[in-house]
């Protein structure tokens, strides 16, 4: 029984990344042994066991035969007979197919090491074809590693064509999607993840409504970048660089959807795609069982961005109701939520990469005028039931005048 340190650890020691999580195989050994030896098993669809004192994964050896379609139609051999090399030739890429044992000498029969120094992506074998999720795999890590110089082998890239063309990439479940994705979306540079997709051709599989963006003109006086998925990836990498959580990423990517449905002859402009971009967010959501929170501010910054944007236009009453709808009074992350979503949109463009963004520090001064304004006061005058809103917004849209008044006066 030999254990060896597999996978991750061993790539971003030898990158000079900061450590992760170290996963173990372990080679000449039953379950019967590994139980036997204090291990606690863990393992859904191949057995792997915790250590008893550091709490480390530690996989059997295994090889996997195709037997079905997508990730889950693999027959596994965890016998003690799997060598290291065996469990290595399963592995997606040379990269993460390196191993070291407990004494740190490398084993390497893939040409990993030299793959890391070319900063290459490159397929292990042909069994690569024979999972989908690998697709996914190989866009997120050059996602990754596209800022250290790493590009996709053209053998690998041609092979994930053939996945899309064959079919295979269209049994991947919504789950194993949405994980690579919100993973790559979490990245320095995300955009390099669905750009990936986007060369292999299963973007237009996974998401279509994204795919469907690029080659959409729209005005170069705003969008300098003039194509709406060229601006979209923008968007996503200025959410990267603003430290965005998930949830606002998420929004970057499908807020500008209605714009791939806006009528040729109306080109470059995209009048109402705010609109007709909601019913698209809420079935890529549904299709992709997104967490609630990521949906729902992704619903309201593609509902909203546009009144955000012209927020200083907007008169008393819009204005009041544009900071309710965006969760002003009630939901104060929500609220912060979207307007960080829009400075994304606003920064996701060519040559607008830093520019100021007033809307936002006008809509938290807005929002502390109208929030001075409480029902106490009509309460204590005996005011009940309904009436109370009433007059509360009205209230509340008067000192919301008087504050614009007064702004205006100042300019």
């Amino acid at each position: 029984m030999k254990r060896y340190l597999v996978g991750g650890a061993v790539r971003d020691r030898l990158l000079g990344l900061p450590p992760g999580e170290r996963d173990w195989v372990v080679v000449g050994a039953t379950a019967d042994d590994m139980l036997r030896a204090g291990y606690k098993p863990v393992g859904k669809d191949f057995p792997v066991f915790l250590h008893p004192d550091t709490g480390e994964e530690h996989a059997l050896a295994r090889t996997e035969r195709k037997s079905g379609h997508g990730y889950r139609g693999f027959t596994v051999d965890a016998s003690a007979s799997v060598t290291l090399e065996d469990d290595l030739r399963r592995r997606d890429l040379t990269i993460n197919a390196i191993a070291e044992d407990e004494h740190g000498r490398l084993i390497d029969p893939y040409g990993g090491r030299a793959d890391l120094e070319a900063r290459l992506l490159r397929h292990v074998s042909p069994a690569f074809a024979e999972d989908p999720v690998r697709i996914l795999r190989v866009a997120r890590f050059h996602a990754r590693l596209a800022p250290l110089g790493f590009r996709v082998a053209p053998e690998t890239l041609a092979l994930m064509r053939e996945m899309v063309t064959s079919g295979e990439v269209d049994h991947l479940v919504p789950e194993r999607i949405w994980k690579e994705m919100s993973r790559a979306l979490m990245l320095e540079r995300p955009s390099t993840f669905f750009a990936t997709l986007r060369e292999c051709g299963a973007l237009a599989r996974i998401l279509p409504e994204v795919d469907a963006l690029f080659g959409v003109p729209q005005r170069a006086d705003y969008h300098p970048e003039v194509d709406t998925g060229v601006h979209t990836l923008m968007c996503v990498d200025a959410a990267a660089r603003a430290a965005a959580p998930l949830a606002v990423r998420y929004a970057a990517l499908v807020h500008d959807l209605g714009k791939a449905l806006t009528p040729r002859n109306e080109w470059p402009a995209h009048k109402l795609h705010d609109v007709r971009g909601v019913d698209l967010v809420a079935r890529v959501s549904a299709r992709l069982r997104v967490p609630s929170a990521c949906r729902d501010l992704a619903l309201v910054h593609t509902r909203e961005h546009l009144n955000v944007h012209r927020v200083q236009t907007l008169k008393a009453a819009t204005l009041h109701d544009l900071l309710e709808r965006l969760g002003g009074f009630r939901q104060p992350d929500r609220f912060e939520a979207v307007l960080m979503a829009c400075e994304t949109d606003a920064r996701g463009r060519l040559g607008f990469e830093q520019c100021a963004y007033p809307q936002t520090d006008y809509l938290r001064a807005a929002l502390r005028v109208a929030a001075a304004v409480t029902a106490h006061e009509i309460v204590a005058a005996g005011h009940r039931g309904a009436v109370v809103g009433e007059m509360l917004r009205r209230r509340r849209i008067d000192a919301l005048k008087r504050w614009r008044d007064a702004q205006q006066a100042q300019a």
